[in-house]
């Protein structure tokens, strides 16, 4: 339907014809025009159609529209994501039409040009479509209420619902109470202009749910309050919350009369409708009790709004009030988010000088300087940027100058000057004229950002429209007639718990204690698994994990196990180590419960997860339930199985395995026996995890008793995906959806110096991230402002074959780029714009719509918003694509330390510690004991690792025969003379590193049996000073020389022939020298760390393996730390990321197992001999993990 009607100059074309001549044309084009039309009453406007001013060259290009109820107080209209300003016409004669994204119900249209024919005027031809409204109203005075009772009581249903439109005239008052006859009541309630949903009870009341804000602003809202058993919906214009309530809504509306005053009403509610019943017009029919009128009245309220710095009003001191020279009073009402800005300034009139009335630090503060006078400042208020309306009360009268914020409850401060304060010619609201060099307006202070209203001069309220038509004063960059302000934190744009804080024209978001960073809270700090930090060099130790990076499962501190055989993630449970379960007569069931850190289960939430929990299991002989467990995804279900067996066999591992102690029982702690008995086992099946409770039956049965232990929740592996494409090739998967936020991370290998990592596509929106060049990353979009461009540029080509990683981050904010970690840029987004990124194709990895520029290497780990792609799986079906990429050791190769080997894995890479003295995920961790005098460690050399030995050197000797060697060792003792290390061979020869008497090192060749050994010493003494020291004995041929300390020497025989042991600590042995042979018989009393025969490490064949026949231990061995530096371990604050190149992801990319397990052991003890078997225990507890 369509609205005509006729307003000044303005034509409202029929919307079959646009052929008419005419049009409206102002006399002046410039910013202050507009068009006004009546629509004669309240129409749903649904679009607007505008052409030029017919047979000219006078169009308008672009234009704003605003809407008002009453003709004052109007609301501009914003199409969603965008500026609000609508594109006109390019000619006199076409015509372009818009339809509302939302339809706006308004008496009053305007039109506002903003640009037009640059040769032209504002021309204008105008058609208004919509459809009649039709409303029930009813007026709250702020001290009238009204009360509907529902008679007969309607039926109880599953659902209810509330709908009402309201306009407040007051920031806080009750909307709406609404009670049951359950006792529980809900209330509908504006508090300092933000709406409340309060859910009471007879125990207490509790805040459910706060949304919307500035609605005080006297226009429309609507709210919308759905029931759905114990779902509570609750919308206020476009946004929605939702909470879970008690079911039994009420059966009552309306404020209590008896209710305190101040939380009355005060303004209109409008279609207040119930369950379909609209109860505004029943109460017109005078089922109604209460003082209401049927009609909405409202105060004409003239607002002003200071969009800019350059905005100012002017306004002249009146003749009477200059005559007044012994007063001053000016008086108005503001609202900001802005902590500084200028109010008012004025020169005094007599002598010179000037006052200043202006905001800092969210306080009212008077500055007044007068020559030759010390300067007067008084300050009251206190957070008065909130965005709430404030009354500011400045008078000088009879010697007192005084100033008030929202009267005196909010604050005041008071003065006595020895001089006058009275204004001179002129006012100045907001700030000043632009002009150079102006002596009436001098403003040190931030331009004034917000509204104001009500301003009141001597006593006089200023007529503003007056000043809108330029009749009174001056002013620029003035919106008048409305209050634009904005909450840019309601609905917030911080995410992750982030607090929103914002200015006029921006927002900021406080991303402290979140685990997020970033302009919106939306990037993770932390890892996603404990795979990565190893990937980044961390060894064992506890650390915060984001499974899902940008996701909204919060951040996991769990305990990363960085070991030799791979990487353990521990999550642990609530529970204590070990629970004893006495005989509890009249309790037949014990019971227990684990909690996990908050979100531990959404780490093994995805179904590529397997998942372990290890434990046992009690079975009766008939098969009858007593015990079980709980477990699995939301809330569980019964289990009855135990650790080692399968789902629903009502077994433990022993049955499986054929090894209970009783063959006609499935679990061991069913044999009844006297004596305590243990099941235990790996719980592996990842839909039954995690344990979160247990149940142990026959609790009460005399002279029994139970234990059992629930261990933490184990992780092990990764996932990640990597193909490789084709520079035609790409992978394709569903629209990504990134309307406000969006983040993308990845890791790419490549030997190609440009390509298109992905792309997506909407009609005119995109996101793409590219290789541009061998050096640089740019990431690309465009969200309806025009194409933008992020790029960051290495010191080094990125196409070297090594791992990059890519993190590319949108939102409302801004644009960011990084790459490995080390270099990133950013871009700002505009203040005003579209902010919604609409795509709407296929999202190509490697590639674009149009198969050029493709990317040709590897990407892996590719996550968008937290969410996993299984790129290998979509890779396996995609031709030209292939899964898999190794080619971690190049990248991280380095991390394996102390002669470790780098190993690939399918999903990362490994080190192996074999060749090192050294173990650990890095082989970063000595291998040290301590000893005793009379201990020793004697490791036997097969022929087999003498080869092997050979095979490591340039030797060309024989297999049993040695022409180099390496001995490594770190010490500390407080014993000198002591025997460090001994080797022999079968034919006599040795090499032995000792202190001497004088605390000094010697190394003792005898490689020739017919000659004495040859002695080298160090110069460096006190040796044994319990401090560490390292050591390095090297020969090759007949040269040797040992780091650490400074010696070398050369040998007169060159073979070490048939090495065939190797000796740590005491060496009894009637052939050795008489000197040697004393000093072996001390022994060695100290500490003994990472000792490394070329690749033998008797260390840890001693301590490492269990019973290696190729050791022998005498005297006290004890494993010590005393030769480890402090270990490189995580803490719960580090690891920010730098190149994630392992992860523990929402979904598995790289096939790769990953194994949860928790150990559990269940122990039972039955005093009785007595066989019953209805009372044995039946180990299916249920155990929730």
């Amino acid at each position: 339907c369509s609205n005509k009607n006729q307003s000044m100059k303005a034509f409202l074309l029929q919307s079959s014809s646009y052929r008419g001549a005419g049009g409206w044309s102002p006399l002046t084009s410039d910013q202050f025009q507009w068009l006004e039309v009546d629509l004669a009453e309240r129409t749903r406007v649904t679009a607007v159609a505008t052409q030029g001013r017919y047979g000219s060259s006078d169009w308008q290009s672009s234009y704003l529209l605003r809407f008002s109820d009453t003709g004052h107080n109007w609301r501009q209209y914003r199409q969603e994501g965008s500026t609000g300003g609508f594109p006109g016409n390019s000619n006199a004669d076409g015509v372009v039409q818009h339809r509302l994204q939302h339809p706006v119900v308004a008496r009053y249209v305007r039109l506002v040009p903003l640009d037009w024919n640059p040769s032209g005027r504002i021309g204008l031809r105008l058609e208004v479509y919509g459809c009649p409204y039709n409303s029930n109203v009813l007026s709250f005075s702020g001290h009238s209420s009204l009360l509907y009772r529902l008679s007969p009581r309607p039926r109880l249903t599953p659902s209810e619902s509330f709908g009402l439109n309201f306009k407040a005239l007051r920031n806080s008052g009750i909307l709406l109470q609404a009670e049951g006859a359950s006792g529980h009541s809900l209330t509908l309630q504006l508090e300092r202009g933000k709406l409340l949903l309060l859910s009471a009870s007879a125990a207490a009341a509790r805040l459910a749910l706060s949304v919307g804000s500035l609605l005080d602003d006297q226009h429309w809202h609507h709210v919308a309050l759905e029931h759905h058993g114990s779902h509570l919906n609750l919308t206020v214009d476009k946004s929605t919350l939702w909470e879970q309530i008690p079911a039994g809504l009420s059966r009552c509306v309306g404020s209590d009369s008896s209710s305190d005053p101040l939380t009355h009403f005060h303004g209109c509610l409008e279609n207040l409708v119930y369950n379909g019943l609209n109860l505004v017009e029943l109460a017109e029919q005078g089922d109604q009790r209460g003082d209401v009128t049927f009609s909405c009245t409202e105060p004409v309220s003239v607002a002003l709004t200071f969009h800019s710095a350059q905005s100012f009003l002017r306004l002249p001191v009146e003749a009477d009030m200059a005559a007044a020279a012994a007063g001053l009073s000016v008086g108005l009402q503001f609202r900001t988010w802005n902590e500084a800005g200028l109010l008012l300034t004025f020169d005094l009139r007599d002598g010179g000088g000037a006052a200043w009335l202006y905001l800092d630090g969210a306080r009212l503060h008077l500055q007044v300087h007068k020559p030759g006078r010390a300067p007067l400042e008084l300050s009251a208020g206190l957070a008065v940027n909130d965005g709430q309306w404030h009354s500011v009360d400045l008078i000088s009268a009879r010697g007192r100058l005084s100033i008030a914020v929202d009267g005196e409850d909010g604050g005041s401060a008071h003065a006595s000057p020895s001089f006058p304060i009275t204004a001179g010619g002129q006012l100045f609201f907001g700030g000043c004229p632009p002009e150079q060099n102006r002596q009436d307006c001098l403003n040190p202070f931030p331009a004034f950002r917000g509204c104001m209203r009500l301003l009141a001069v001597a006593d006089r309220t200023v007529d503003l429209i007056a000043v809108q038509q330029r009749i009174l004063g001056n002013y620029s960059h003035l919106q008048i007639d409305m209050c634009g302000i904005i909450d840019r934190c309601s609905p917030s744009h911080c995410e992750h718990g982030g607090r929103c804080a914002q200015s006029w024209s921006s927002f900021h978001c406080n991303c402290s204690h979140t685990g997020y960073s970033g302009a919106t809270c939306h990037s993770p700090i932390y890892e996603q698994s404990c795979e990565a930090y190893k990937h980044k060099g961390n060894t064992s130790g506890f650390y915060h994990v984001d499974v899902d990076g940008s996701g909204a499962i919060r951040p996991l501190l769990v305990y990363c196990n960085m070991t030799e055989g791979g990487t353990w993630t521990v999550i642990r449970h609530s529970g204590p180590e070990l629970t004893r379960v006495p005989s509890s007569p009249g309790s037949f069931r014990h019971q227990a419960h684990f909690q996990y850190a908050p979100d531990g289960r959404a780490a093994i939430r995805e179904p590529d997860w397997v998942l372990g929990s290890r434990w046992a299991d009690v079975c009766v002989p008939d098969g009858s339930l007593l015990s079980w467990w709980v477990g699995g995804p939301g809330s569980g279900q019964i289990q009855t199985f135990w650790g080692g067996a399968d789902p629903g066999s009502q077994r433990c591992g022993c049955s499986v395995e054929g090894n209970c102690v009783d063959q006609r029982h499935h679990c061991n702690c069913d044999a009844d026996r006297p004596e305590w008995l243990t099941d235990s086992g790996l719980l592996t099946h990842k839909e039954t995890l995690p344990v979160r409770s247990l149940v142990l039956g026959d609790a009460q049965r005399p002279g029994s008793e139970s234990a059992y232990r629930v261990g933490p929740l184990l992780c092990h592996g990764d996932s990640e995906s990597r193909p490789v494409g084709g520079e035609t090739s790409y992978l394709h998967f569903p629209t990504f959806q990134a309307e406000l936020s969006a983040d993308i991370s990845f890791l790419f290998k490549t030997g190609s110096s440009s390509g298109v990592f992905l792309e997506n596509l909407g009609v005119r929106d995109f996101i793409r991230i590219e290789l541009s060049s061998p050096t640089e990353v740019v990431f690309s979009f465009d969200v309806g402002n025009g194409p933008l461009e992020v790029r960051v540029k290495a010191d080094l080509p990125l196409n070297d074959e090594r791992w990059h990683r890519v993190r590319a981050e949108r939102n409302v904010k801004e644009a960011s780029l990084r790459l490995d970690g080390l270099h990133s840029a950013s871009l700002e987004a505009p203040a005003e714009g579209h902010i919604h990124l609409q795509l709407n194709s296929q999202l190509f990895i490697g590639g674009t719509a149009s198969r050029q520029r493709g990317f040709r290497g590897c990407l892996r780990s590719l996550q968008l918003n937290g969410v996993t792609l299984d790129l290998e799986e979509r890779a396996r079906v995609t031709p030209g694509v292939e899964a898999g990429c190794p080619g971690h050791c190049s990248s991280y190769g380095s991390l394996c330390r102390n002669r470790g080997r780098c190993v690939e894995a399918a999903g990362g890479f490994s080190c192996d510690c074999g060749p090192s003295a050294f173990t650990g995920a890095f082989c970063e961790r000595e291998v040290s004991v301590s000893l005793k005098s009379g201990s020793s460690i004697s490791y036997t050399l097969e022929e087999q690792q003498v080869d092997e030995m050979n095979h490591s050197t340039t030797s060309s000797s024989s297999s049993s025969t040695l022409r180099a060697e390496n001995v490594s060792l770190s010490f500390s003792t407080g014993q000198s003379p002591a025997l460090l290390v001994f080797i022999s061979s079968h034919r006599g020869q040795y090499l032995a590193l000792l202190l001497n008497k004088r605390e000094e090192l010697e190394v003792r060749y005898r490689l020739d049996v017919n000659k004495e050994a040859e002695i080298l010493k160090s110069e460096v003494k006190n040796l044994s000073d319990q401090q560490l020291h390292a050591v390095t004995v090297s020969r090759l041929a007949d040269a040797v020389s040992v780091e650490g300390l400074n010696l070398t020497c050369d040998l007169d025989f060159l073979d070490f022939s048939g090495v065939k042991s190797l000796v740590l600590g005491r060496l009894q042995r009637e052939s050795l020298d008489p000197g040697l042979a004393r000093v072996a018989a001390l022994g060695f009393s100290g500490c003994l760390s990472a000792v490394l025969f070329n690749s033998v490490s008797p260390l840890k064949a001693a301590l490492l393996h269990p019973n290696p026949p190729s050791v022998t231990v005498t005297g006290p061995l004890l494993r010590s730390a005393c030769g480890s530096s402090a270990p490189n371990s995580g803490s719960a604050e580090t690891g920010r990321p730098l190149a994630n190149a392992g992860r523990r992801d929402s979904a598995l990319i790289g096939g790769t197992e990953l194994l949860f397990t928790s150990v559990f052991h269940l122990l039972t003890k039955a005093k009785k001999k007595k066989k019953n078997p209805n009372n044995n225990k039946h180990s299916t507890d249920p155990f929730y993990h």
